[in-house]
């Protein structure tokens, strides 16, 4: 039997997780050259196509997240999404020794974090306090 903690910490972690994915994918729309830039230094093609698109897959999955709709979906495409901006942006074993390394690195691996936090989410579903398991009741 799942406690009511055990309940409340899978609610917690899919607010969390949705939080990480809502401001970045926001900033997106708001912060719109500055990202183009970061993405233009990093060799990236159809630029304004995947700012878009990863801004749109960030807020929509935040907000599923949040509600614990559609969760298993949501968290893996999430999980492919930060597997594919960590391996093209976030591209430390292409830089010199230096700070700059060393931020990517940091960034590469708490994405890591952030992607098994999304599969375990993926594999376990979004728990009691969520649209899903309304859905599942009636």
């Amino acid at each position: 039997m799942i406690s009511h903690a055990q309940k409340l910490c899978v609610l917690a972690g899919r607010v969390l997780l949705g939080l990480y994915f809502l401001l970045p994918g926001l900033m997106k729309f708001t912060d719109y050259g500055t990202h183009v830039e970061y993405m233009a230094s990093h060799s990236m093609i159809l630029i304004p196509f995947f700012l878009i698109l990863s801004g749109v897959m960030q807020v929509g999955g935040a907000l599923a997240l949040f509600a614990g709709y559609r969760v298993p979906l949501v968290a893996f495409m999430l999980a492919g999404l930060t597997l594919v901006i960590s391996l093209v942006l976030h591209d430390f074993w292409t830089m010199e020794e230096g700070l700059q390394r060393s931020h990517e690195t940091q960034n590469f691996f708490k994405n890591m974090g952030i992607m098994a936090g999304l599969l375990v989410l993926s594999g376990t579903g979004a728990g009691a306090f969520s649209l899903d398991a309304r859905r599942n009741q009636v």
